[in-house]
C-alpha cells in the first residue's frame, strides 16, 4: 500500500512544538509502522509501512512563533513546512492545501472548535488536544460535521496508553471487584498558568488537565455520569493580577455505583521536584490500585539543581545508529492511533464506525466535554454561594432527559426553578 498523507499542525506552544514536533519528524523519518506493535496493531505493519508521512505546514498567532517551529523541525529532518501566523492561521492553511489529509490542533482550548469545525468542512482528518471542546452543544456539532464527512476526530487522551494505565484496565481494574470510589489528581507547576499560557482566564485547571482522567475512567469503566458537583478556589493567581482560578475539584457519581474526585491546579511551586504531580487510585469491593504517575522510580540530584524525578515514559529519545534521534512513549502513541485510524479511512476505504476501537473518538471525547461543562457551571455558582455563605449546595445530573443543574438556592423563585435544563439531548 503505497500513498502520502500530509499533515499541518495549528499551534506550536507547550504540546504542539514539543510532543507533536517531534511526532511527525519520527513519521517524515520512519512512517507509521515502526509505532503500530505499541498500540497492538502490528497487524498493520506490513500494510502501512510504504505509506509516507509529510508535515507540510504549521500555523500559530505570531510570525515568530510559526518559523521558529517549522526551523525546528527541518533541523530534525532537513525539511522546512510553510509558515502560517495570524489570528485564524488554519483557514489560510486549509486554503492552501486543498489536498490536506489531517489537521493536528494544539491551540489554546477555547479555540479548538472552529479549528476543528473548519476542517471537517474541508473534508480533511483531526488530530486534536484534549479537550475537543469546552461546550456540549460544539461536540454535537462537531461529531455531526464528522459523522457527515466520514472523517476521523481523534482526541490526544495519551494517559491511555501509560503502560500503567494498561495494567489497570486490562487486569487490575477487573481484580479489585466493583469500583467504590477514587480519586485522580494533576497538578501543574505555576509558570503554566503565569507565563507559558496567556488564556488562563478564559479555563481552569480542571478543563485544561482534568480530561485525562476523566477520559481514563472512562476507559476503564465505559459507565457513564450521572451527577457532580464541582468547587473553585481563586487566591494565589489573583496575586498575580490574574482573574483565574487557582484549583477545582469535582466528584463525579456514575451509573455503576462509583464516585471518583478530580483535583487540579495550576499552581504547584517551581521548586517542585517533577514536571507535574499526578496519580490517581481506585478502591473496589475486593481490593485497590494505587499508581504514581509523578515517581516512576528515577531519581537524580546534581549541585545547584536540587533533587529531580523525571518520567521517562511519556517522551524519550532513543539515538538512531546515524546519530539523529528517535521520539517514543505513551505521548507519542496517542497520535499514532489518530492516524492509523485515517489511514485506514484513507487507504483501505474504511468507516469511522469500523476503526472507533483503534483511537480516542470523538464519541468517547462528548462525556468528557460534558462533564466539563458542567463542572464549569456548577463550579462558578457554587463559588457565587460560598462567598454568599450559602455554602456548595448546587450539583448537575445527566441522563436520557439531557443536562440539568440542581440549584436548591432558587427553591423561593418556585420548585419548577429549582431544576434547569441546560441541554436536552441524551447524555
Amino acid at each position: 500500500m503505497e500513498g502520502l498523507i500530509k499533515i499541518a499542525l495549528v499551534g506550536a506552544g507547550m504540546f504542539g512544538g514539543d510532543v507533536h514536533l517531534r511526532t511527525y519528524a519520527n513519521l517524515q523519518h520512519a512512517g507509521l509502522a515502526a509505532g503500530l506493535a505499541r498500540l497492538g496493531l502490528d497487524a498493520w505493519a506490513r500494510d502501512f509501512a510504504p505509506i509516507r508521512f509529510e508535515l507540510v505546514a504549521v500555523a500559530t498567532r505570531s510570525r515568530p512563533s510559526a518559523e521558529d517551529a517549522c526551523a525546528q523541525f527541518r533541523a530534525r529532518t532537513a525539511h522546512a513546512p510553510r509558515a502560517f501566523w495570524g489570528e485564524t492561521p488554519w483557514l489560510d492553511l486549509l486554503r492552501a492545501f486543498p489536498d490536506l489529509d489531517v489537521l493536528a490542533v494544539a491551540t489554546p482550548d477555547h479555540l479548538h472548535t472552529p479549528a476543528i469545525l473548519a476542517a471537517l468542512h474541508a473534508g480533511v482528518h483531526v488530530l486534536t488536544e484534549k479537550p475537543m471542546c469546552l461546550d456540549l452543544h460544539e461536540a454535537d456539532e462537531i461529531l455531526t460535521r464528522a459523522r457527515e464527512k466520514n472523517r476521523i476526530v481523534a482526541v490526544d487522551m495519551h494517559k491511555r496508553y501509560d503502560p500503567d494505565h494498561l495494567r489497570i484496565r486490562e487486569e487490575l481494574a477487573r481484580r479489585i471487584g466493583e469500583p467504590l470510589y477514587g480519586t485522580a489528581y494533576l497538578e501543574e507547576p505555576l509558570e503554566v498558568s503565569t507565563r507559558t499560557f496567556q488564556w488562563v482566564e478564559q479555563s481552569d485547571p480542571f478543563s485544561y488537565v482534568g480530561p485525562h482522567w476523566v477520559d481514563l475512567i472512562w476507559h476503564y469503566f465505559h459507565s457513564k455520569p450521572v451527577s457532580l458537583t464541582a468547587v473553585g478556589q481563586k487566591k494565589r493567581l489573583a496575586r498575580a493580577g490574574l482573574n483565574a482560578w487557582d484549583a477545582v475539584q469535582v466528584r463525579v457519581d456514575y451509573a455503576n455505583g462509583m464516585s471518583v474526585h478530580f483535583h487540579n491546579n495550576w499552581i504547584t511551586p517551581a521548586d517542585f521536584e517533577g514536571p507535574v504531580n499526578q496519580g490517581h487510585e481506585i478502591v473496589g469491593t475486593d481490593g485497590k490500585v494505587e499508581s504514581d504517575q509523578q515517581y516512576r522510580g528515577l531519581r537524580w540530584w546534581a549541585n545547584g539543581a536540587g533533587s529531580r524525578t523525571v518520567n521517562t515514559h511519556f517522551l524519550r529519545e532513543v539515538p538512531r545508529p546515524d546519530g539523529s534521534r528517535a521520539c517514543v512513549g505513551y505521548g507519542v502513541d496517542s497520535l499514532v492511533a489518530g492516524l492509523a485510524a485515517a489511514c485506514r479511512v484513507k487507504f483501505i476505504g474504511e468507516s469511522r464506525a469500523t476503526v472507533a476501537g483503534v483511537y480516542p473518538t470523538a464519541e468517547d471525547a462528548r462525556l468528557t466535554v460534558a462533564i466539563i461543562h458542567a463542572a464549569r457551571l456548577v463550579r462558578d455558582l457554587n463559588f457565587q454561594y460560598l462567598q454568599e455563605g450559602k455554602g456548595a449546595t448546587v450539583s448537575a445530573r445527566f441522563g436520557a432527559e439531557g443536562m440539568s443543574l440542581v440549584d436548591p438556592n432558587r427553591a423561593g423563585e418556585g420548585a419548577e426553578r429549582v431544576i434547569q435544563r441546560i441541554y436536552e439531548k441524551p447524555i
